[in-house]
């Protein structure tokens, strides 16, 4: 059995998750997906926030509420499906890492977040780091969060390499799998590696 780590990085309605496998000095990707966070079929779903702006209070409560239910369902059911595709292929899940926003923590009342546009968005991309998380608490997964401008330095400290050399490595780790492999895919990479070699 070989141990793995996940790294995630959410947009607005999905986000990209790399597995890395194998020895913490030289993994490699064992799996590259885009998962889907948000649920086509429900108006606003992948931008719940917007979606409820300029809406009378409860309404808007309604909106973000039902939009934030299907998104937690949705990342518990991609998330558990990599995890059982990973079990099966032999791998043990150690972790997921989670890249975080270096913004400042959000109000808790959503009318509050609907009077700044500034709010909104940050609100939906807290949105979904947080149905990740949760998604990872469900399967009963360490989630390790790094802020994203972050990880490098911390993938650095984790694995003992320096930063050229880790950068170097994760752009190489992309060729054999062909696109995408773009700086999601990077990041959540790097994010990756940091809980696999802390694990």
């Amino acid at each position: 059995m070989a141990r793995v780590a996940l790294g995630f990085r959410a947009h607005s309605g999905w986000a990209a998750l790399v597995a890395l496998a194998g020895p913490p000095t030289s993994p490699s990707v064992v799996e590259l997906r885009r998962i889907e966070l948000a649920d086509p079929a429900i108006a606003g779903s992948k931008q719940p926030y917007h979606e409820a702006e300029g809406k009378k209070p409860k309404e808007a409560e309604r909106i973000v509420a039902r939009c934030i239910e299907s998104s937690r369902r949705l990342a518990r059911e991609a998330l558990g499906l990599a995890v059982d595709e990973l079990r099966r292929d032999h791998h043990v899940v150690a972790g997921c890492g989670l890249l975080l926003a270096s913004g400042r923590a959000l109000p808790e009342d959503v009318h509050a977040i609907l009077a700044s546009h500034a709010l909104i968005h940050a609100a939906e991309g807290e949105m979904y780091r947080d149905v990740l998380v949760r998604a990872g608490a469900h399967l009963s997964l360490p989630v390790t969060g790094v802020r994203e401008r972050d990880v490098l330095a911390r993938a650095a400290e984790a694995t003992g390499r320096p930063a050229p050399e880790l950068q170097g490595r994760v752009a190489e780790m992309g060729r054999p799998l062909g696109p995408p492999w773009r700086q999601d895919e990077k990041l959540a990479s790097l994010v990756a590696w940091v809980v696999l070699a802390q694990a």
